[in-house]
């Protein structure tokens, strides 16, 4: 399944255009390599996804081509958060 499609399927990003952007300015890694919104993404793989000043860690535990709110979360499962220092703290 593509990178983008499975964000916004499993909702770590709302909207799959959004996504896409998010991917394709190099905020998005699969299993450490930066991502664009085509690459394949499959059962296992580890994304790492930064929002704003914080990265979000994530495994893929399964592939569904759609699914209710209520089965987006079993997707996947978050490995950690880590905030990024910015410029303004020290």
């Amino acid at each position: 399944m593509r990178l983008d499609k499975f964000l916004k399927v499993s909702r770590l990003i709302k909207r799959r255009t959004l996504a896409k952007e998010v991917s394709d300015q190099g905020r998005i890694s699969v299993n450490g390599v930066p991502a664009k919104a085509s690459t394949n993404v499959k059962a296992g793989d580890e994304l790492a996804i930064r929002f704003g000043q914080k990265v979000v860690s994530v495994k893929i535990e399964r592939i569904q081509e759609n699914s209710r709110k209520e089965e987006a979360a079993e997707m996947y499962t978050i490995l950690g958060e880590e905030r990024i220092p910015g410029d303004d703290e020290e």
